[in-house]
């Protein structure tokens, strides 16, 4: 069997940039996506193209929208302003065990399909503060995962890979353009519209916007 590995699908730039970096190692692709309750289903309909012309082996959408029932976020509690500014150690913006909750499906799935790679875009430089974007996090649930499947106990470790740790914003830009990344299919808004554009404004625009800058690309971002 082909080396095969699953990829966490946001439908943003950063996941978009992960799945080409994978597709450009010769992956055998598996796309995650989830339903978890967020303001706008813009970005997984963005996650559903992108997968699509990567040619992913299957790509599934979760149900996971009872975790934006539990509210916490202003990306799921609608009566919680998104922040246009950033500043904040931990934003408003976090979803609470978001990533804990993702890689958990992921590592399900991957012992079911008998993988042991699992890709995800977090970083760690040009973020918004998220305490499951860090590299300690990685580590803790990789050694979690190991100890926890298994698939591990009987040999097969898991892996997690996250090329884009250690990267500006900028850099991955430039690395995503160089893998030819479209990223006016991605979607990176926090409060996006029915047709994916962005507001223009959200700390997630603004860091999307200094990235491209930064990168001397054209930003082909939709704004409303």
């Amino acid at each position: 069997m082909s080396k095969a590995a699953i990829v966490l699908l946001s439908g943003g730039m950063d996941s978009a940039t992960v799945l080409a970096d994978a597709v450009q190692q010769d992956y055998m692709l598996y796309a995650l996506s989830f339903d978890y309750g967020q303001r706008h289903f813009s970005e997984l309909n963005a996650a559903r193209l992108l997968a699509q012309n990567a040619r992913v082996v299957e790509h599934r959408v979760i149900d996971l929208s009872a975790l934006g029932d539990l509210g916490g976020s202003a990306l799921t509690d609608k009566a919680i302003a998104v922040p246009e500014h950033g500043g904040e150690a931990i934003p408003v913006t976090y979803v609470p065990a978001r990533n804990t909750v993702f890689l958990s499906y992921a590592l399900a799935w991957a012992e079911v399909l008998g993988i042991g790679d699992v890709f995800i875009g977090v970083n760690a430089v040009d973020y918004s503060g998220y305490p499951d974007c860090r590299p300690e996090f990685i580590r803790a649930f990789t050694v979690m995962a190991n100890l926890a499947t298994k698939a591990a106990v009987q040999g097969q470790p898991f892996r997690l890979h996250t090329p884009l740790m250690d990267m500006t914003k900028a850099q991955i830009i430039r690395h995503g353009s160089e893998l030819g990344v479209d990223y006016s299919l991605t979607v990176s808004c926090y409060q996006a519209d029915a047709q994916g554009r962005a507001c223009g404004h959200c700390d997630s625009c603004r860091l999307r916007s200094e990235g491209f800058a930064a990168a001397g690309v054209d930003d082909s971002t939709r704004y409303c």
